[in-house]
């Protein structure tokens, strides 16, 4: 059976821990802050998810992305708790889940650039003499 990388695991715990939280915002901000934090989180998950099916370029543009994204979820993360929607643990808990997740996109990205294009081998050494 084969495993799953940590990034999707980490992000997928992420999103089971972030929708039932962002119940009890204000009704009043639902379709606007809400939507927007929660669609951001979501974009986070696909563009990872389009990324893991694509190579070279593509994957590194979906990769960034998807940081792209990241960088959306920790600002209403943080207008949450400046306005009192998320308590200081739950806070605690956003933080540590959205900067694990950095570390690990951070990883694949770093990884991605280092792999650059691939070659094109020669079929045989006549070939290439050619």
């Amino acid at each position: 059976m084969r495993q799953e990388m940590p990034l999707f695991t980490k992000t997928f715990d992420f999103l089971t821990w972030l929708l039932p939280m962002t119940n009890h915002f204000p009704k009043a901000h639902r379709h606007t802050y809400t939507q927007r934090l929660l669609n951001a989180a979501f974009d986070l998950r696909e563009h990872i998810e389009a990324a893991n099916y694509g190579m070279g370029a593509k994957r590194l543009a979906l990769l960034k992305l998807a940081d792209q994204d990241l960088d959306r979820v920790r600002l209403y993360v943080r207008l949450a708790v400046k306005w009192s929607w998320f308590t200081p643990n739950q806070y605690q808990q956003a933080a540590a889940m959205t900067t694990e997740i950095g570390k690990l996109l951070g990883s694949w990205i770093k990884l991605t650039q280092n792999q650059g294009p691939p070659s094109k081998a020669p079929l045989s050494a006549r070939d290439a003499s050619k």
